[in-house]
């Protein structure tokens, strides 16, 4: 059927319920003189009286019945069909895919959304970890999470965290076998455990204390792409790890490890979840949305 007939029959249903052409014109939202121009065009398709129209009131005749029993359970069919794939835009429901670091997600992402989730059973949420900067809609991300520093200009930027630093830190026993760095120099006389870049290459210790940053290429025996790996290798005293000060509070606190080069450490901007200006925000999305939302700032990036 082509949809042009099926205009008509929705038209003729319409009028054939309200029995009347006014209130059948409302409903549809056109006028009345196009909708008679529409009634007359299905009976002249058809070849067929469907209406029987006075002065005061619109009846069937007998094919117009006929028509009416035999298309009205398929428009409500349809309507019904149509009203419930409408209410999924209001019901948080499908899959969300993020890409993060595994900090993010320790930090700033899964202490938040795990309780938040367990109200949401239809909403499924999937983890990309990786530091490398992702091309999030090539790659077919909804979103991801970096420091605001690194989010593109185009991106709309939604901040989840404090700002937070990096330390530098050393088991005891290791500083009992080398002398505790002074400045961040010192650090290539030093056993450092390294962290490998998303590029490939290794990442390079940043220092910053009331002037210019301070890049440092340390060496050391190991290279990890692994936070927690990092930290059990500086506690077993392998050497100097240069790691988020949110995860080794325990550690520190319990004396097995120890932060140096202190005053040199810097703060980062805290991280944001970022999406495309574009993007078409779901139910679901906007529930991940909100459980993220670090309430001190929010911001289009690159605007005030």
């Amino acid at each position: 059927m082509a949809n042009q007939d099926f205009n008509d029959l929705l038209a003729f249903a319409a009028v054939a319920r309200e029995r009347s052409f006014t209130r059948a014109a409302a409903k549809l939202g056109i006028v009345q003189s196009t909708l008679s121009h529409t009634i007359k065009r299905l009976e002249s398709h058809m070849g067929l009286r469907l209406l029987t129209r006075t002065t005061r009131s619109v009846g069937l005749t007998e094919a117009g019945e006929r028509l009416l029993q035999s298309v009205a359970p398929r428009i409500e069919e349809i309507e019904r069909d149509i009203a419930a794939l409408m209410s999924l835009r209001d019901k948080p429901s499908g899959t969300i895919r993020i890409t993060l670091s595994d900090h993010a997600l320790e930090k700033a992402v899964w202490p938040k959304l795990a309780p938040v989730l367990k109200a949401y059973p239809d909403i499924k949420v999937e983890f990309s970890l990786d530091t490398a900067f992702r091309n999030i809609v090539e790659d077919g991300f909804d979103a991801g999470v970096r420091l605001g520093e690194s989010v593109e200009k185009d991106m709309i930027a939604v901040r989840i965290g404090p700002d937070w630093r990096l330390v530098a830190v050393a088991s005891p026993t290791y500083l009992k076998e080398h002398p505790k760095p002074k400045h961040p120099q010192d650090l290539l006389k030093h056993v450092c455990i390294k962290r490998r870049a998303a590029a490939g290459g290794h990442y390079v210790w940043e220092f910053a204390k009331g002037g210019p940053d301070l890049r440092v290429r340390v060496e050391g025996q190991l290279t990890f792409n692994d936070s927690r790996a990092m930290i059990d290798a500086a506690v077993k005293g392998f050497g100097i790890a240069y790691l988020p000060e949110d995860i080794v509070t325990r550690q520190v606190r319990s004396g097995e490890l120890v932060i140096v080069l202190d005053e040199w450490s810097p703060k980062f901007d805290g991280y944001y979840l970022y999406y495309p200006t574009s993007r078409q925000n779901s139910a679901a999305f906007k529930v991940i949305v909100e459980a993220l939302r670090h309430h001190e700032a929010q911001r289009r990036h690159g605007q005030a």
